[in-house]
């Protein structure tokens, strides 16, 4: 048979499949998205904790500035205070010196009286009265003693009394006045006054520094790093917190009805004792010098401070706010009355008296 050339019964041509399967790339994509999002996500952290260090450094330079502001602050009244205690000094010899010439005068009187030897009974009597209503106007004047003035006043009306003078009841009706006046007047304790604020003074020593507010600014968060959650063996449930806690740092809520307390760190506790021992020394020199404004403004400052930087729910803060705001109330400087008039009226009957006796008279 011959051979014949055909292609029909060749085998077919082999078609290349273009239906294979080609390489699947998005799961590439996808882990590409999710390191993209690590990436950021990891940024804003760092963003964050940068903003956080910047602020801690910012409050570390407040803080040294307020330490120096309050060393400055010492020594300025450290300086004010050794001045007002050479004033007081300063006024103190000058009161001594007063009261040196007043006994002078009184020895002098007291010798003109054992000098005149036609002296009766009656002119020791009105001598002594005028001694005591002296020491009655020293003691009011210069001490501020009102229960000694009144005293004074009581005795020299008990030896007018004794007297058989009837010029004296000019004098005694004036005493009674001036009594009358002195016993309307409410007694200042300054000793009292004194110890109380140097309990308080002696109390502040004793204060810890748990007894100071130690809330932080808003932006600060309350959560310690050392706070894990139950399940912290999953590092991701633990990236996943700490990611939740910086977005909570990001967007801050704040209330602005609310005042914002004060950053007080506990290195800060001896310098708030010292400023609160300042103000209390300084109600210390008010009371001694019977400055009533003076005593108030610093009291005042005192309880303000007393509010403002320390934790009123501390036993110990609310009995030293308790005795400050005690303390507040009283009067260091009240107004004093005129006593001298008596005095006046009793000089004027002890001149005439003597003029009466120069003459031979009997002045009735």
């Amino acid at each position: 048979m011959p051979v014949t050339e055909t292609t029909e019964q060749l085998p077919a041509t082999v078609e290349p499949d273009n239906t294979a399967e080609k390489p699947r790339l998005w799961p590439i994509w996808v882990v590409a998205g999710i390191a993209l999002l690590i990436t950021l996500i990891l940024a804003l952290w760092s963003w964050q904790q940068w903003n956080n260090h910047q602020a801690t450094l910012q409050v570390i330079t407040d803080l040294r500035q307020d330490t120096a502001q309050l060393e400055d602050l010492y020594g300025s009244r450290g300086s004010e205070q050794s001045q007002r205690m050479q004033a007081m000094e300063q006024k103190l010899a000058e009161q001594r010196e007063l009261i040196a010439t007043q006994q002078r005068q009184i020895d002098h009187n007291a010798r003109e009286l054992l000098e005149a030897g036609n002296r009766t009974r009656t002119d020791w009597l009105l001598a002594e009265a005028e001694y005591l209503l002296r020491i009655a106007n020293q003691r009011l004047l210069i001490e501020k003693d009102i229960k000694g003035a009144l005293s004074a006043l009581e005795s020299a009306d008990e030896v007018l009394a004794e007297s058989d003078d009837i010029g004296v009841f000019p004098v005694r009706q004036q005493l009674a006045k001036e009594v009358l006046s002195l016993k309307g007047i409410e007694g200042v304790d300054r000793t009292g006054l004194y110890l109380k604020l140097e309990a308080a003074i002696a109390s502040l020593h004793d204060l810890t520094d748990q007894a100071l507010i130690h809330d932080r600014a808003p932006g600060f968060s309350m959560v310690g790093d050392d706070q894990a959650p139950e399940d912290g063996s999953n590092m991701l449930t633990r990236g996943w917190n700490r990611f939740a806690d910086t977005m909570k740092q990001v967007v801050v809520v704040r209330r602005l009805d609310e005042p914002v307390k004060p950053l007080l760190s506990p290195d800060q506790s001896a310098w708030a004792r010292l400023n609160l021992q300042l103000m209390l020394e300084e109600a210390e020199m008010a009371v001694l010098r019977g400055n009533q404004p003076l005593y108030e403004r610093a009291l005042n400052k005192a309880i303000s401070t007393v509010k403002d930087w320390y934790d009123n729910t501390n036993p110990a803060i609310q009995g030293i706010s308790g005795t400050l705001t005690e303390l507040a109330d009283r009067n260091v400087d009240p107004q004093l009355p005129d006593i001298s008039k008596s005095l006046d009226l009793l000089k004027e009957r002890l001149a005439g008296r003597t003029a009466a006796g120069s003459n031979g008279g009997d002045e009735s």
